[in-house]
């Protein structure tokens, strides 16, 4: 079988936003049960499937954070592949070469789509590597007689019976097989992967596609033991020429309906999981590998799948690479304000954009932190290179460019760039023909040898002659803003994007610091380590020990959306942000959000509505309605040179004072913003000098209430030890005071941040969050103002 990249579609300028889908929260039971026990576990924001009885303590803690063992306390993920078996001659990497002890979950890629819309990993046998494959001689290698399957299933199992706390999953689709799949000769089949199985050809949800294919996940994982689903689709988004050019034929004439066939998917997988998990009293994850590409991202409205999903992992590499001419990281950190590729495009001069550089991994973290908890986002690190050659100007390479004299057939794109050969592209792929695709695709253990000077044996296994002699010197170089390693050669003109322990340990640093969940690697058999004897590098698992020594001691990770206290009472009001232009038509990004009324009272004109939105887009939204939308609240202004500074924007809107909206009615906003952001959450709604949540934001800890009738003693919400939180006290009334207040008085004219604390009406006030004009004592016990007591 092909070696399948993780090769992404050129990045590019501008992107999209979409629906904040409000969702069924069943209000807790008025006793503890069964029930009420896992509700517990379940993590903020995470979808809950009406009617199953999810185990989600199998998985998750009382805190709603999952349970990975004493010393990971932060996730590494590693994605295994099921082609280096070493039947082609190449070295090998199998499951007895994984760091069991320095990771947390196993991603076997891939599985495919077959051309009856099932998952498969093709057809039993001794030559199916998933299944039927044998490494006779090999030690560590031997199968385990327990399984009626042998390959590499049969191993990951018999090492997971050692290390019981990894969770293993199969991870489906990929880059060169999203669309298609490779028949068990190694032909591809263009079969319409998950583009023909989720979307009809006309546009609409194929769901008879998406049960069958559910179905047989759910059948798959219990048949070959694993704990969840991996969805690697490459890539949903109505960008024309999106994802591998072979599979241009079924994406772009489906690309209108591909991100409703896309959540359409992931919630089916959901609510098929959970039940299955139900059943077998064990919740069952549900995962995806998620684009970084400001490009890709623009045309997944605003990515409405991530509250089906356990968690996120950001495929937060290839940010630069040969698809166009522009030399830069492949995975740097933060921005350095001078990508050479943004610059061209404008995006430092153009106002709207408020100087935001959107290639690096800080600013794909925020894109997602806008609608899921810190601990339920994975950063991406590759343990590969990515190259180019011929490279023009640029400091030692960096920010220069390497135009191609030519682009491969089919590639669609006017411009690409000289990627590196020979050496240069140890694990290149091929292109149809069999030749090889110039990228500077290399292990890291490959390119630590090239940094030495070293010819290491192997060489000879991928083609080359034994008297193998390297020409120049590969210097390593580093950048700290950029957070980014690479090789520099300056006879060559060559220059490698790479991976360090320096850089890695920033990266876990920062995972450490922001309370991220974790870090995702594409792939293991990428790393490296020092072989004495022969002198050279050779696959190892450093750069896995640099972030399991950095994660095993360190705090908690961050298990809540909100940064402020928000309502625990919350109503059934739906908003979703929909009906987007659709790929390079969708700019400025332009929405309207509809706003649904499901209680049973109507809201009155004024009803002031606010969200958080993520901090990848600046703090400039606003809406074409007159309903008066505004940045309230901004964590971050400016360039993001170095990383953005906070999570989210606040932004507050009003329904006009001359329009109400009665039980049932909808209203429609059109809104406008310049970068992308997920989902906005955090939402509340205010009227009659009362405070909610909305039931959609699927927040932990939270009654629905109708404002209509009278407000139901909330349900206590059970602790670790089974006892129950008591009902929140009532506001106290803003009278009784002497009027001796020490604080200074409110004034409606002055903004305060939160924190402060006025004096009003005989009692001491403190502000929770920036407010201005809000009067204390009218903003309810979940408003800004906190009654402090009287005075």
């Amino acid at each position: 079988m092909p070696s399948p990249s993780r090769r992404r579609a050129r990045p590019a300028l501008f992107a999209t936003a979409a629906a904040v889908a409000g969702l069924v929260l069943a209000g807790l039971p008025a006793t503890v049960s069964h029930a009420a026990d896992q509700e517990s576990c379940r993590p903020d924001g995470l979808y809950r499937t009406p009617g199953a009885d999810v185990p989600y303590c199998s998985v998750y803690d009382s805190a709603g954070r999952e349970k990975m063992g004493a010393d990971h306390q932060r996730r590494v993920i590693g994605y295994f592949t099921g082609w280096r078996t070493g039947k082609d001659g190449t070295p090998a990497y199998l499951a007895s070469d994984i760091p069991w002890d320095k990771i947390t979950h196993i991603n076997y890629a891939f599985a495919h789509v077959g051309g009856d819309h099932k998952i498969s990993v093709g057809a039993d046998g001794e030559k199916n590597p998933a299944t039927g494959m044998t490494w006779p001689g090999v030690a560590g290698a031997e199968m385990d007689p327990a399984y009626p399957y042998k390959g590499h299933f049969n191993l990951l199992n018999k090492f997971k019976k050692q290390h019981p706390d990894v969770k293993t999953l199969v991870s489906v689709g990929g880059w060169a097989e999203t669309g298609g799949y490779f028949d068990d000769s190694g032909g591809r089949v263009d079969s319409g992967g998950f583009y023909a199985m989720a979307t009809n050809a006309d546009g609409s949800v194929n769901q008879a596609g998406i049960d069958t294919f559910a179905d047989s996940a759910v059948s798959f994982i219990r048949k070959y033991g694993f704990n969840g689903v991996d969805i690697d689709y490459e890539y949903p988004t109505t960008m024309k020429d999106a994802g591998n050019p072979l599979d241009w034929s079924f994406a772009n004439g489906r690309r209108a309906g591909l991100v409703k066939g896309y959540a359409a998917l992931m919630k089916t997988l959901r609510e098929k999981l959970d039940r299955a998990g139900a059943a077998d009293g064990r919740h069952y994850l549900l995962t995806v590998a998620a684009p970084s590409s400001g490009y890709l991202l623009r045309g997944m409205e605003t990515f409405q799948v991530q509250k089906y999903l356990d968690y996120v992992n950001i495929m937060s590499y290839d940010l630069h690479g040969a698809w166009n001419e522009y030399v830069g990281p492949n995975a740097s950190l933060f921005d350095d304000g001078k990508d050479a590729e943004l610059a061209a495009a404008g995006v430092y001069t153009t106002s709207q954009y408020g100087g935001i550089g959107y290639l690096n991994t800080d600013w794909a973290y925020h894109y997602f932190r806008g609608s899921m908890p810190a601990g339920r986002i994975n950063i991406g690190l590759p343990y590969y290179t990515r190259g180019f050659k011929n490279v023009q100007g640029g400091t030692d390479g960096l920010w220069g460019k390497a135009p191609a004299a030519s682009c491969p057939a089919g590639a669609g794109l006017a411009k690409c760039g000289d990627g590196a050969v020979g050496i240069d592209n140890l694990w290149h792929d091929k292109d149809a023909d069999g030749k090889e695709s110039p990228a500077g695709s290399n292990p890291m253990w490959h390119a630590k040898n090239l940094e030495k000077g070293v010819v290491g044996d192997y060489v000879t296994r991928y083609g080359f002659p034994a008297d193998t002699r390297l020409t120049g010197t590969y210097a390593r170089k580093y950048d700290p803003t950029l957070v980014a390693p690479w090789l520099w050669n300056a006879e060559k003109k060559v220059f490698l994007s790479t991976e360090d322990e320096q850089s890695v340990a920033a990266k876990a640093d920062y995972v450490v610091d922001r309370g991220i969940g974790g870090t995702m690697v594409w792939e293991l058999a990428g790393d490296y380590g020092w072989n004495a004897a022969k002198g050279q590098y050779e696959t190892g698992d450093t750069l896995t020990t640099t972030m399991y020594e950095k994660f095993r001691s360190a705090s908690p990770y961050g298990a809540t959306r909100a940064t402020v206290d928000l309502p625990d009472r919350v109503l059934d009001i739906d908003v979703e942000f929909g009906q987007f232009p659709l790929g390079d038509s969708n700019y400025p990004i332009s929405p309207k959000l509809k706003i649904t009324n499901n209680t049973r009272t109507t809201l009155p004109g004024g009803t002031e509505f606010r969200f958080d939105y993520g901090t990848s887009a600046p703090g400039n939204a606003k809406d074409q309605s007159g309903w008066g939308t505004s940045v309230i609240r901004s964590d971050h202004t400016g360039n993001n040179v170095g990383g953005l500074k906070g999570d989210y924007h606040r932004a507050s809107l009003k329904l006009p004072a001359w329009q109400s909206l009665p039980p049932g009615a909808s209203a429609e906003v059109d809104f406008v913003y310049y970068l992308p952001v997920s989902t906005p959450s955090n939402w509340t709604v205010t009227f009659g000098g009362q405070t909610y949540g909305l039931k959609g934001d699927l927040a932990r800890g939270t009654t629905v209430v109708d404002p209509g009738t009278p407000t139901p003693t909330p349900t206590p919400t059970p602790t670790p030890t089974g006892t129950s939180s008591p009902s929140p006290s009532p506001t106290p009334s803003p009278t009784g005071g002497t009027g001796a207040c020490t604080a200074p008085a409110w004034n409606p004219g002055t903004a305060y941040g939160g924190g402060s604390t006025v004096s009003h009406q005989g009692h001491s006030w403190k502000a929770k969050w920036w407010t201005k004009g809000e009067e204390p004592g009218t903003t309810g016990q979940w408003g800004v103002w906190q009654d402090l007591g009287a005075c």
